[in-house]
């Protein structure tokens, strides 16, 4: 278990000081060059998500990855909770890719200020609807580890939207501004800090 909880740590540092290099230098001198992304950009992103999804074959037990032969291991109740929250997630966080279209999802086309939709409600509902498909997830097979990845997921792409709003200030200006006044980053009024800013 020691050695387990050692490994689980050393990725999810290591996840964090890649996401923090991805988007933090990569994709921000992108976005500082050439206003928006290289395919080399894209490409690490999509990486660094492949290896958050990883992440959980270093706890969970072995037929995690095959959820229709596994039973999950928390009372049905909670698994009932856990597939509705993934369910809702993979919906919101894939449907908002759709809906601002593959190229933009993935900041190789900026055209205009997308604001209407779920874009009304959160700046960000692409996010949160991985947060809400990691935390189904995170019912499903309940444990500490599984409580720390789906909060790594917040912190990694927190650092992935700090660096878009700075790079969408630069494009919009006021327009951008006025829009983070009536819209919230994530939903309501939560507050996340801006770290590695």
């Amino acid at each position: 278990m020691k050695q387990q909880s050692v490994v689980y740590l050393s990725a999810v540092a290591a996840l964090l000081i890649g996401a923090y290099v991805v988007f933090r230098v990569f994709v921000r001198n992108d976005y500082r060059r050439k206003g928006k992304l290289t395919l080399l950009s894209s490409f690490l992103e999509l990486l660094i998500c492949f290896a958050y999804a990883c992440l959980p074959y270093i706890y969970n037990p072995p037929c995690w990855p095959y959820v229709w032969d596994c039973k999950p291991h928390s009372p049905q109740l909670v698994a009932l909770l856990g597939y509705l929250v993934t369910g809702i997630g993979v919906v919101l966080g894939f449907g908002c890719m759709l809906w601002l279209g593959l190229r933009r999802s993935f900041g190789r086309q900026v055209t205009d200020l997308y604001r209407t939709g779920p874009y009304r409600l959160s700046r960000n509902p692409q996010v949160l609807g991985g947060f809400l498909m990691a935390s189904g997830i995170a019912l499903l097979w309940p444990s500490w580890y599984a409580l720390g990845w789906a909060i790594l997921w917040m912190a990694m792409l927190h650092l992935m939207v700090i660096t878009e709003e700075e790079h969408l200030s630069r494009v919009y200006g006021e327009e951008y501004a006025r829009y983070c006044k009536r819209t919230p980053r994530y939903i309501g009024s939560i507050w996340i800090p801006d770290f590695f800013r």
